[in-house]
């Protein structure tokens, strides 16, 4: 880089002016870029045959720091380019000062499999008829690290094909370089039942008339693992066939290599009951008059597996049957073989109060008058005689409690009735209770010296109330008390009237509870 110096003079008031060149860069430095000052050197390495594995590696000799690029590619600080395919290639190469220099480099190819020969052998199974269990294995030569192809497309490790049908099949053989070898196979058909005969045996259990209870069981000759089909259905492992009706019907056995073997079996119709009585006994239990209580019993004898049937309906396992009225009923008994036998028995309503004799009595609570509630009688059964009993007040319904509540006094009809529907009748009165002593004594002394003006009886009915009503004179217990024995009552000296035995009769009840019957 250069500068200017400027130098100013004065001479003789003139002014001159001086421009003189110069270089800031010392005497000793050079120009960096002066030609031939950089030189870019190329080494490579060729690539494979259709890979992408060659590579360029660029450097100089001269000292500095420089970038490289291929291709009109980014710079980078490194000078090897890798992973590179056959080609043309131009690397630049330019320092810190943009000194640089270009080279190019052709890349060519590397045929690995050039002048070698991949060679294969095989040897197959090959396949039975109609079925895809053929096999192909293949080994190669001429290389290292083999991978095999049936349709060079999709390469194992394994030089075994597996689970192939009859036909025509290319196998590839591929070495680590790449190189590649083929062969042409024939997968044959064999037919493993050729000069196979299979023989077919088989036993039978004719079915009863009507019925599907008829077997086949075959057994098969000529082969292994045979499976077994009726009538062209599914095949089996078992040759037994069960549940079977009268007709005709085809067996076929086939064995492990799919060969097969037929017969025909028929099955004709036996009666299982020909020359067999089936024996039934009844035994019963009378239902009660009008009611569904009665009872039967069957057993059967000449057959095992007996069912059973009441008036042709659904047989069942037991040979009882409940909850029978009065009537005739026709028992049917059927083996397991289908065989029946039948028997009438006729059940008659049995009247079960005929020998029943309920007695009853009654407790009676009679009705305390002036007390709550008002209605307080009541009635306590007892029965004997049977059991199981059920309790009625006048024809009312029935009910479990013998001991019947709030009653007035009056004559009631008990009713009693037992288990089996047996009455039995009677009466029972509630009475009102007799007044006790200390309160008959006290309504005497009010009746007595209470019958004058302003008093409460005889009609009288002084602060609202009188003592004609015997249930007034508990209710008003206090003001009584306190008009005749502590005087209390100024308005009513009544207590004056009243000597110490009276007012004593009177504390007597007063104390024993003032109620109706104390």
């Amino acid at each position: 880089m250069k500068k200017t110096l400027v130098v100013i003079a004065y001479m003789m008031a003139a002014m001159i002016i001086l421009i003189i060149p110069y270089s800031c860069k010392h005497e000793h430095e050079k120009v960096p870029c002066a030609p031939g000052s950089v030189k870019l050197t190329l080494i490579k390495s060729d690539a494979h045959l259709n890979q992408s594995d060659a590579s360029i590696t660029a450097s100089t000799t001269a000292s500095g720091s420089f970038t490289y690029s291929l291709n009109g590619g980014s710079f980078q600080t490194s000078g090897n380019f890798t992973k590179l395919v056959a080609g043309q290639y131009t690397v630049v190469m330019k320092n810190e000062y943009g000194c640089s220099d270009t080279a190019k480099i052709g890349i060519g190819t590397i045929d690995p499999c050039l002048g070698k020969a991949i060679t294969i052998s095989v040897t197959k199974t090959d396949a039975t008829l109609t079925q895809s269990n053929g096999s192909v294995t293949a080994v190669a030569s001429g290389g290292t690290n083999f991978t095999y192809s049936i349709d060079n497309a999709n390469f194992q490790a394994s030089g075994t094909f597996s689970n192939l049908k009859a036909g025509n099949y290319t196998i590839t053989a591929k070495s680590a370089e790449g190189c590649v070898g083929t062969v042409q196979v024939a997968i044959g058909s064999i037919d493993p039942c050729a000069g196979v005969t299979i023989t077919v045996t088989t036993t039978k259990v004719d079915p009863a008339t009507g019925q599907s209870n008829g077997s086949i069981t075959a057994t098969a000759t000529g082969g292994t693992g045979f499976t077994y089909s009726l009538n062209n259905g599914a095949f089996q492992t078992s040759g037994t066939f069960s549940n079977l009706a009268t007709g005709n019907y085809t067996i076929t056995a086939k064995n492990s290599n799919g060969c097969t073997g037929v017969t025909q079996v028929s099955l004709g119709a036996t009666n299982p009951c020909a020359g067999v009585t089936i024996g039934v006994t009844l035994t019963k239990v009378d239902p009660s008059l009008n009611q569904s209580n009665g009872s039967i019993t069957a057993t059967a004898t000449g057959g095992t597996g007996f069912t059973y049937s009441l008036n042709n309906g659904v047989f069942q396992a037991s040979g009882a049957f409940n909850n029978l009225a009065a009537g005739t009923y026709t028992v049917t008994a059927k083996s397991s073989a289908g065989c029946i036998g039948s028997k009438q028995i006729t059940l008659t309503g049995a009247n079960p109060c005929s020998s029943v004799n309920i007695t009853i009595s009654s407790s009676v609570v009679s009705l305390l008058p002036c007390s709550t509630p008002a209605n307080n009688g009541s009635i306590t059964v007892t029965a004997s005689g049977s059991s199981g009993y059920m309790y009625s007040l006048n024809n009312g319904a029935y009910q479990s409690s013998n001991i019947f509540n709030n009653l007035s006094a009056a004559s009631y009809s008990i009713g009693v009735k037992d288990a089996n529907g047996c009455t039995q009748t009677g009466t029972a009165v509630v009475g009102t209770q007799a007044a006790g002593p200390l309160f008959a004594n006290v309504k005497t002394l009010i009746m007595s010296r209470c019958a004058g003006s302003g008093c409460h009886t005889n009609g009288g009915n002084s602060a609202g109330y009188n003592f004609d009503n015997e249930c007034n004179i508990i209710t008003y217990w206090s003001q009584i008390y306190d008009a005749t024995v502590t005087y209390k009552l100024k308005q009513m000296p009544l207590g004056t009237l009243f000597n110490a035995t009276e007012k004593q009769t009177i504390t007597d009840w007063i104390n024993a509870g003032h109620v109706y019957n104390k």
